[in-house]
């Protein structure tokens, strides 16, 4: 019999609250028309119906299920056998059935018996919140599912289907057979399928069958959900479940670390070419053709795909990533056609006329709008030609401009690609990641955008409307407490956001996907995060360079002089607020070493922002900057290219002073070079008749001349296609642009007339040292070797010349050392001339196959 003395009366309406989850296939006729009526049609036709609860066996002795029902204010009764259900019936009461165990025999008979049947968590969590009984047409155990959309995929056992179907039931979950929006969660028991790609395309959350079991094994705890994301995501499908990769036409070192996220990710890998892998990733811009046909079953997909799937921690699909052979580029093919055999040397010097006029209208592809009288507006720039002669100080503004302009691209690359995507709400597997480490890694960015915007708009208002009195002091005069403002926070924390973004990289495999994705995007030229970021902090101390560069090519008598010495002065306030300590002292002392090993090194090159980058050690393959077969070596700066050769042991060298221990400068200056004339960075290809070569064409700012210089790499332990990458990245590093690819070009030897094919020839090697010895004889008697006695002697029968007197012949020998000594003094030393200058006195052939740009 039940146990009536623990039941307890109460007045009003039913405890039990009308918040049935009805799943499509379930038809409950009687419950239906129940929520179907209105509650005046209730109240008339039927009498007031209340809840009471009916404790079943073991829950009749749990005294905190009891303690919970009397302050949710419930009648309830205990019940210790099944067969007192019929007893219990009554038209008064709407019995609700609680029961510990939902597998044993007691809750299997209620269930036939159409009860209504809920767990104890049920109760316990009503009680907490003050909230009635929730009302469901199945048994309902807990609540840890509630109000979640359930859908499964790739389950071909019946039984195992039917017992998570069940499950969920109990834990206040629905069902649904059809994927749609209004589904919450998939069940997948594979990583294909229509289901499986709309949930992919949707962002919903994909789950292992575990995620169901573990959430079930935690039923009774009170607070417990089984949607929060710490819970769910350890139950997550991962991207790579079921497949088996291979990598083709990455590093090592990529290799290892793709192969590291595989297992991370949950999948496997194997070398290329087994037949038992799902996907090969291919790097698209290494690999033009597969080494083996594929089967039909391999997806051969970019590293895109790979990236994509960690970032949006499901795998993505395969058809918009699939490798295609990539075509060769219309320069490089057009560069090769140029490559024609012919006898004739007036042929080759016009086609290396052409290569290189080719060549100069890429390079001189900008943005950047062209001059334009002072009346035009801006709506006509682009159509104003460009003035064929140009004054040093428009030379100089125009670069100021273009740098400008692209600093600002980069800027907002930065933003657009980078921290809007981080900040975006609602990302597929929730934010990548937290607000406080977003604002760490790009703090002031958008603030350094903003200003330099605006500096840039006034500067395309100078350019427009260009007149060599226009101030360009007055824009960053204009702007300096703004700069003042926004770079010393920025840049005094760039190691703490370096920090952050390697940290983040490492810990979350969904960030370092990220930025895996957008470094290949072309807005990112192939750079990394942390290398776009370094801009602002070099951005500054080249501004200043270039604005001593203008005050350098401006008048005394122009206003703006004393304007650009305020604006550098201000620039320099701005980096005082700079930590100055961060910079290493190594790297200065490299560029010690590099001004003591160099004889005549200009003394510019020691600059606080200065570094150095690579040494090179190559051989000249034509007459520039020296003579054919010496050896040069190049010092790579982060801004500038040193160019020295090796100094000869010339007759009468300079001796060091006693107690001097450093030893004697084993290199002679030729060039100190920026890195911003450098307009294109040519890789020779490899031949027979050509090893290792590379060159480089250049244009000074002031000059409409462009220059090859044409270099064999004799350097070893750093190979051509390292170097070549390198010093285009700090070009592009220099002039603000970020696709620093553009900036190198494949071609053949024969369309530039390079070969060294005769540098290690016995013949060339007796030929250049006579070539020495000639040069040294010739500077040892030199104008400024010449002694004074005969100087005087000279002059004075030059004199005795020109009044009428014939010279005796001691005095015409005399005469004859003169004139030729004075035309050798008549050739500056390359140290002390412009490059140009240099170049047009050291060759007339080649300035005559040297293009005048447009």
């Amino acid at each position: 019999m039940a146990d009536n003395s623990t039941l307890a009366s109460t007045t009003g309406s039913t405890g039990l609250a009308d918040s049935s989850i009805f799943d499509s296939k379930v038809v409950e006729t009687s419950k239906e028309n129940l929520c179907i009526r209105s509650a005046s049609c209730v109240e008339e036709e039927m009498p007031q119906i209340e809840t009471r609860v009916i404790l079943v066996q073991e829950s009749g002795k749990q005294e905190e299920l009891i303690k919970a029902l009397k302050e949710i204010k419930l009648p309830f009764v205990k019940m210790e056998s099944v067969e007192e259900v019929k007893s219990l019936d009554s038209p008064e009461f709407e019995n609700v059935f609680i029961v510990m165990d939902f597998q044993d025999s007691v809750f299997n008979e209620l269930y036939k018996a159409d009860c209504r049947v809920i767990g104890p968590p049920v109760v316990l969590n009503c009680a907490e919140k003050g909230e009635p009984l929730p009302f469901a047409c199945r048994p309902l155990y807990c609540t840890s599912m509630m109000n979640l959309v359930i859908c499964f995929t790739g389950f071909r056992k019946k039984e195992e289907l039917v017992r998570l179907v069940t499950l969920v039931h109990h834990m206040g979950g629905v069902i649904r057979k059809d994927f749609n929006s209004k589904v919450t969660h998939l069940v997948a028991n594979c990583t294909q399928g229509e289901k499986f790609r709309v949930a992919v395309s949707l962002g919903t959350p994909i789950m292992k069958p575990e995620w169901i079991y573990k959430a079930w094994e935690r039923r009774d705890e009170q607070d417990f959900c089984a949607s929060v994301d710490d819970f769910r995501n350890e139950f997550k499908v991962p991207p790579f479940q079921d497949c088996i990769l291979s990598f083709l036409g990455f590093s090592d070192e990529e290799k290892t670390n793709m192969e590291e996220m595989t297992k991370m990710q949950g999948g496997n890998y194997l070398p290329v070419g087994d037949e038992r892998c799902t996907h090969l990733i291919v790097e698209e811009n290494i690999v033009k053709e597969l080494p083996f046909e594929p089967s039909k079953k391999l997806y051969v997909v970019k590293q895109e795909w790979f990236w994509g799937s960690i970032q949006m921690d499901a795998r993505a699909g395969e058809t918009m990533y699939l490798y295609e052979k990539a075509n060769t580029p219309e320069l490089k093919k057009s560069v090769s056609l140029l490559s024609l055999n012919t006898p004739n040397s007036n042929r080759k010097r016009r086609r290396l006329k052409e290569t290189l006029a080719q060549l100069s209208r890429e390079a001189d592809s900008s943005p950047f709008p062209p001059q334009t009288p002072k009346s035009c507006t801006k709506s006509t720039k682009n159509s104003t030609p460009v003035p064929s002669k140009q004054s040093a100080r428009w030379q100089v503004a125009k670069e100021l401009y273009q740098t400008e302009s692209n600093y600002v691209n980069i800027l907002a690359t930065i933003i657009q690609l980078f921290q809007v995507p981080l900040e975006e709400e609602g990302q597929r597997g929730g934010p990548i990641l937290a607000p406080e480490e977003i604002k760490t890694i790009f703090g002031s960015i958008p603030d350094i955008l903003d200003v330099h915007t605006k500096i840039k708009d006034d500067l395309e208002d100078l350019i427009v409307n260009w007149d060599e009195s226009k101030s360009i002091g007055d824009i960053f005069l204009k702007y300096s407490k703004d700069l003042v403002k926004i770079y010393p926070p920025f840049v005094n924390f760039f190691e703490m956001s370096k920090e952050t973004i390697i940290k983040c990289e490492k810990q979350k495999p969904r960030f370092h996907a990220f930025l895996k994705i957008n470094q290949a995007k072309p807005e990112c030229g192939r750079q990394s995060l942390v290398e776009l970021l370094i801009r602002p902090v070099q951005r500054l101390p080249s501004v200043a360079l270039l604005l001593n560069d203008l005050k350098k090519h401006t008048s005394e008598e122009n206003p703006d002089k004393s304007t650009l010495e305020k604006a550098i002065g201000s620039l320099k306030e701005v980096m005082t607020h700079i930590n100055e300590d961060k910079r290493k002292t190594e790297a200065q002392k490299q560029i010690f070493d590099v001004v003591y090993e160099v004889d005549g090194c200009p003394a510019n090159l020691l600059s606080s922002h200065r570094s150095l980058v690579q040494r090179v050690e190559t051989i000249s393959l034509g007459e520039l900057p020296c003579d054919r077969g010496e050896q040069v070596t190049l010092f790579l700066f982060n801004d500038c290219l040193e160019i020295a050769r090796k100094r000869h042991k010339v007759i009468g060298t300079f001796r060091s002073p006693p107690g001097h221990t450093r030893p004697p400068a084993s290199l002679k200056h030729i060039h100190l070079m920026p890195l911003s004339q450098i307009k294109k960075v040519l890789d020779i290809r490899e031949t027979e008749d050509c090893h290792n070569a590379f060159a480089l064409l250049v244009r000074p700012p002031t000059e409409q001349a462009n220059v090859l210089l044409s270099f064999q790499m004799t350097s070893e332990e750093l190979p051509k296609e390292n170097w070549l990458k390198m010093l285009c990245r700090h070009v592009a590093n220099t002039i603000c642009k970020a696709d620093a690819e553009n900036l190198i070009y494949t071609a053949d030897p024969e369309s530039f007339e390079v070969n060294t094919k005769d540098m290690d020839s016995t013949l060339s090697r007796a030929s250049r040292a006579i070539k020495k010895t000639s040069k040294k004889v010739t500077r040892a008697f030199s104008f400024s070797k010449t002694p004074k006695r005969a100087l005087r002697r000279a002059l004075m029968t030059s004199q005795s010349s020109a009044e009428g007197r014939s010279p005796s012949s001691n005095e015409k020998h005399v005469m004859s050392r003169l004139a030729s000594t004075s035309s050798l003094a008549g050739i500056p030393s390359p140290s002390l001339v412009s490059l140009p200058a240099f170049f047009e006195r050291r060759s007339h052939t080649l300035s005559r196959s040297t293009t005048h740009l447009i």
